[in-house]
């Protein structure tokens, strides 16, 4: 079986929400030694991708979302151990709280985000799901975090990204955190729109857009940045 046969595959039992074979696929594919970025970017996400477009379209429903989500987290739970510090470049230190925002149960995305940065060597705060603004910023001050991360499948969801900052801003305290968003719904226009400091199209994007922020933090820079770090605007569109 070829390369791509073994990413179409597991693209499609994801879609399918078949557990048993999106692992089988998730193990052939490390079995051939295809990188787990590769496979995750290749099979994973756009899965994820094709199922989230369809809940928002009407087309697939709530037992499709979480059957699809089991699927790919089988996979990811094969994939995961995988990743080493070699699928990102460098070494850098901090701290991210990271979560699904308010109203929205989705967390693969997030889940692949808090790996990589993980195996980064950053210390990841996972909040889970359906995370309130405010506990996004007692969890970040309480772990003393330098990085907010907010994750959205859902666009009924994207207005709590915005009372996030907000609620900084009021509190004075938007200079504490860098906060960071992305998922299917999230855009490049979105991130400036509401004052964000960075935005990735998926979850590799996501994770370089934090080292970025942490290695500027190392050098001097705070938040909020005049303009957003954007990393995958232009090749996603």
């Amino acid at each position: 079986m070829t390369t791509q046969e073994i990413l179409d595959g597991l693209k499609q039992a994801v879609i399918d929400g078949d557990e048993d074979s999106a692992a089988s696929f998730a193990a052939q594919a490390i079995d051939a030694e295809i990188k787990p970025m590769d496979i995750i970017k290749g099979a994973i996400n756009p899965a994820m991708d094709v199922v989230g477009q369809a809940f928002e379209d009407g087309d697939a429903y709530l037992p499709e979302l979480i059957l699809a989500g089991d699927a790919a987290r089988a996979a990811l739970d094969l994939i995961i151990p995988t990743i080493s510090t070699d699928d990102l470049d460098g070494s850098v230190q901090g701290t991210v709280v990271i979560g699904t925002i308010y109203g929205d149960a989705h967390d693969i995305g997030k889940n692949i985000v808090s790996a990589i940065l993980a195996a980064h060597g950053i210390k990841v705060v996972d909040l889970g799901i359906n995370v309130s603004p405010k506990q996004y910023i007692e969890a970040a001050f309480a772990e003393d975090a330098d990085v907010i991360a907010i994750s959205s499948l859902i666009t009924t969801s994207l207005p709590y990204h915005r009372e996030v900052i907000n609620n900084l801003v009021d509190r004075g305290e938007r200079d504490k955190f860098f906060v960071v968003v992305g998922g299917g719904p999230v855009t490049a226009e979105w991130t400036t729109q509401i004052g964000a400091d960075g935005y990735g199209r998926d979850a590799r994007d996501a994770a370089l857009v934090v080292t970025q922020l942490l290695e500027g933090l190392a050098e001097g820079n705070k938040a909020p940045l005049a303009a957003p770090i954007l990393v995958g605007a232009l090749e996603h569109g």
